[in-house]
């Protein structure tokens, strides 16, 4: 899906690292509530915001609109453009047989997966695999439907080293409390894909602004995402839906978690059989699921869970 580089939304974030205090408050309020601010005078939105209409108004001015009137008109074309998505989705889809559709969907994935593997910058690929070895600690944030993927990759992170944390909140403000001790030595994972987060943007910044090394996660050179990141791993994710297609992140960061796995096989190997120990110890898996590998169900005497970090070591024949 092609970026309008002239429309609204592309505007504020391409100025947002340029912008005042006052004005990145105004930018992440209308990122976050766009909704909301589509219908809010001059004078509202400074009233809400806690800043001068005047302030508001230079806002506007700054992005290249004659006056405020001129700014909500643009707002109001770009929401209602993002209302039409069911419409699109219609004429997509409307007179497919459920088949059809399973089809082009799947088809559309592996297109982003192919278009990944070709545009996916392998310097910075490296780059990312040895920031996230070398750092004192390791912090990740995902929100809305990117909170999966950060899980996936907090998940086996933590099976690789120790000092990853997973950011979770609901405001900026509880983002800040957890990350405040981040510093030079650190790294930051920001993963972020339209509609983008104002609130992932910040902890970007907060990282940058403290020295730490920024990684983004994202879908484009032109991705607001890569404003604080020094690393950018890019990967396909849009579709004509109302579901962003996150199959190629998926993969992407994967791919990541393979290589840091290869990079650390012994490291890998001994936390897994701490983990299990820690399992049967504390009789976490009560031995009733099943295992199938090679058409053969495993015993109860075999591990009952194999993560994707050891069967890449198993594959690989790695002790």
């Amino acid at each position: 899906m092609e970026t309008d580089r002239n429309d609204i939304i592309t505007r504020i974030q391409d100025r947002y690292a340029s912008m005042s205090r006052s004005h990145k408050k105004i930018a992440a309020f209308i990122l976050e509530h766009y909704d909301q601010a589509v219908f809010m005078t001059a004078a509202k939105l400074g009233e809400n915001l806690g800043i001068s209409e005047s302030t508001a108004v230079r806002f506007a001015a700054g992005l290249g609109y004659e006056g405020y009137p001129q700014f909500q008109q643009a707002l109001e074309v770009w929401v209602r453009s993002k209302l039409n998505t069911m419409q699109k989705m219609h004429v997509k889809y409307g007179k497919s047989t459920q088949s059809e559709i399973l089809n082009a969907v799947l088809s559309a994935d592996m297109d982003k997966i192919r278009d990944t593997m070709e545009s996916l910058d392998p310097a910075a690929f490296e780059t990312a695999v040895d920031s996230i070895l070398e750092a004192d600690n390791i912090y990740i944030i995902g929100i809305r439907s990117c909170e999966p993927l950060a899980d996936f990759l907090g998940f086996y992170l933590r099976m690789i080293r120790g000092n990853v944390c997973l950011l979770r909140t609901t405001s900026v403000s509880e983002i800040f409390e957890q990350m405040i001790r981040i510093g030079r030595g650190d790294v930051m994972i920001g993963i972020s894909f339209p509609r983008y987060s104002m609130r992932t943007l910040k902890a970007m910044e907060f990282a940058n602004d403290r020295n730490a090394r920024v990684i983004a996660v994202t879908d484009s050179v032109h991705s607001p995402m890569n404003l604080y990141s020094s690393c950018n791993l890019l990967a396909r994710s849009d579709m004509v839906s109302i579901v962003d297609s996150l199959v190629a992140p998926l993969s992407l960061i994967n791919a990541l978690v393979v290589a840091l796995c290869m990079k650390r096989p012994q490291e890998v190997k001994r936390n897994l059989a701490m983990l299990e120990d820690v399992w049967n110890n504390y009789q976490v898996y009560l031995h009733d699921e099943i295992n199938v590998i090679g058409g053969e169900p495993l015993g109860q005497e075999e591990p009952e869970t194999e993560s994707a970090a050891a069967g890449v070591l198993r594959r690989e024949g790695r002790p």
